[in-house]
């Protein structure tokens, strides 16, 4: 195969790092290929806060030696994706004068810039800025202004903001592997760009992101992200639950959850039935009973999911979205969980699973789980042209923020 722009992604959870080597078939620009994919298990980071640097780098150095190593090719920048339970999104918006008689790039980038500018976020770092709409003159609901001819011009942003010591202390330890960061993109926002088609942000639509520690959900209508919230709550909650309800270990209750649990709704009943551990694990001995392992993981998923309906509630958007709400991440594997969420949530429901090329491989990313950073490896290609050279340039936050938004603009 002739391949071209061989780009790295790096996505980082709260318990597992990837790094995926892929690039563009240089015959065919539209579609691209997995060269490897390198995962290393990570125990140094907890809630995307680092718990022991050292540790964390050497996690880190696997993940990117195994990619290394399988595909041939060396690393020397990559494109990030990472979640944080401190990620907090502002909505704010800011009114400017228009130099010229028409809207040009420049006047949007000039209000977008303001609308940060002036929004107070101690100890708070700027990742994104994307905006919900603009307010041409008196005209509001405007998506794109460029070009329009107006004396003024106001946009309703939505700031994508994280505490400032995670992030430094996440770059740091990137940048000490000899690792050039290009650009780093919040999960919160990649895995909904990387989803949702134009016409379930045109009717409505929610992603929920079901992570290790937390759940992110975000909310789109006519085409723009109107709201965005992180639940502190996620799949490992699931795993503390069954250990503490059955008396097992954690990696045993790792286990019931992936390979026994089921989850119970009004439309699906669980069947009573005992499991003997010494099936799970050889260490373990006595039974655990199916229907108390499907109440403890349907517990917690209603819990998240309440979490969500809430939410829907205070933008009034409760019951009320056509274009269903999208689950994806590993936890949306769960069995049964499209029934619990219509059931709590009232919405038609749809686990998203990507289509990818990786055939090269033998870790399929054709996976809910691999959302984030399917959207980063979209973002890389578009931005190739700018980033081609290895030049290390440490102003990357100021200069994304602008050319995000054109790159997602409906």
């Amino acid at each position: 195969m002739n391949f071209d722009k061989i780009i790295t992604s790096i996505d980082i959870w709260s318990n597992k790092i990837r790094t995926v080597i892929w690039s563009f078939l240089k015959e065919d620009e539209n579609n691209f290929i997995v060269l490897w994919v390198g995962e290393s298990n990570s125990s140094s980071i907890r809630k995307w806060n680092i718990l022991d640097m050292e540790a964390f780098k050497d996690d880190l150095d696997k993940s990117l030696l195994e990619a290394e190593k399988m595909s041939g090719e060396q690393i020397n920048w990559a494109y990030v994706s990472f979640n944080s339970s401190s990620f907090e999104v502002i909505v704010n918006k800011w009114i400017t004068a228009v130099h010229w008689e028409e809207i040009v790039w420049d006047d949007v980038d000039r209000v977008l810039e303001m609308a940060k500018s002036w929004v107070d976020m101690p100890n708070k770092t700027i990742l994104k800025v994307i905006p919900e709409y603009f307010t041409v003159d008196l005209e509001e609901g405007v998506k794109n202004p460029v070009w329009m001819s107006a004396r003024k011009i106001e946009v309703v942003a939505h700031i994508f903001t994280m505490n400032s010591n995670i992030l430094n202390n996440m770059k740091k330890a990137i940048m000490d592997v000899w690792i050039e960061i290009i650009d780093i993109y919040p999960n919160l926002l990649t895995a909904p760009e990387g989803v949702l088609t134009k016409r379930q942000k045109e009717l409505w639509v929610v992603l929920v992101d079901m992570w290790a520690a937390t759940t992110g959900l975000s909310v789109y209508e006519e085409w723009v992200l109107i709201h965005s919230a992180v639940i502190p709550f996620g799949w490992d909650n699931v795993t503390n639950d069954i250990a503490l309800g059955t008396r097992v270990s954690i990696d045993v209750a790792e286990k019931l959850k992936k390979e026994y649990s089921t989850l119970s709704s009004s439309e699906v009943k669980i069947m009573s039935k005992t499991l003997s551990l010494s099936k799970v694990s050889e260490s373990e001995e006595g039974e655990v009973d199916l229907e108390y392992l499907s109440q403890i993981v349907t517990a917690r998923y209603e819990e998240i999911l309440e979490f969500v309906d809430n939410e829907l509630k205070i933008i009034g958007k409760q019951w009320m979205l056509p274009e269903w709400v999208i689950l994806v991440w590993g936890a949306s594997k769960e069995k049964w969980l499209i029934e619990l969420t219509k059931d709590i949530l009232k919405l038609p429901s749809f686990i998203w699973i990507p289509t990818i090329n990786d055939e090269l491989v033998d870790k399929s990313i054709s996976d809910p789980s691999y959302v984030a950073i399917i959207w980063n490896m979209i973002l890389a290609n578009k931005y190739w042209d700018e980033h081609h050279s290895f030049s290390i340039n440490f102003s990357w936050i100021i200069d994304s923020l602008k050319k995000l938004y054109k790159k997602i603009m409906p």
